[in-house]
């Protein structure tokens, strides 16, 4: 019979106690929790936006796009220039997060150029840079900024009626 190297040993020892300390001791839901977190909910629909525009944002390239659109518009060229990307590429990937409302595009004569959608989005990519870098003296002002999203009483969300009016023209 072999025996496990003690490495492994206790490896597999360190797994089975962190597996355990994501767990519930407890067996059984609170009632009270699991009936507040289903009214809590999105939509199915809502889900599945969500869902589409962080799959988008999913992709390295397409992040990158957006960071870029931060600060500026630019065009295809400037955005492949920029990026060290295809301008072919520049726009497939544009044309995605155009469809699910990232991006907005604007002619000028023969050029096209592209900013962001919204502030949204901006804040969208602000919170996961700021994520990522985690400083904590951050963490304060990002919640003021975040109570602005708070669900309402009656459980609908927050939402500026002007800016979603000036959206569907757009559309």
């Amino acid at each position: 019979m072999k025996h496990k190297p003690k490495e492994q040993t206790a490896s597999s020892s360190h797994n089975h106690m962190l597996q355990q300390a994501e767990q519930c001791q407890i067996r059984g839901a609170n009632q009270e929790r699991v009936v507040r977190g289903r009214q809590g909910l999105l939509d199915e629909q809502t889900s599945l936006h969500a869902a589409e525009i962080f799959r988008a944002l999913g992709d390295s390239s397409r992040i990158n796009i957006v960071f870029c659109l931060l600060k500026q518009e630019l065009c295809t060229c400037d955005l492949a220039a920029i990026t060290g990307h295809s301008e072919s590429s520049i726009s497939q990937h544009l044309r995605i997060l155009r469809q699910l409302r990232l991006v907005k595009s604007r002619r000028s004569g023969k050029q096209v150029f592209y900013s962001l959608d919204d502030t949204h989005i901006r804040i969208l990519l602000l919170v996961c840079l700021n994520h990522l870098s985690d400083e904590m003296d951050q963490h304060e002002g990002l919640g003021k900024m975040l109570a602005i999203f708070e669900p309402t009483e009656e459980g609908s969300w927050r939402r500026d009626d002007t800016h979603a009016e000036e959206k569907r023209k757009r559309v």
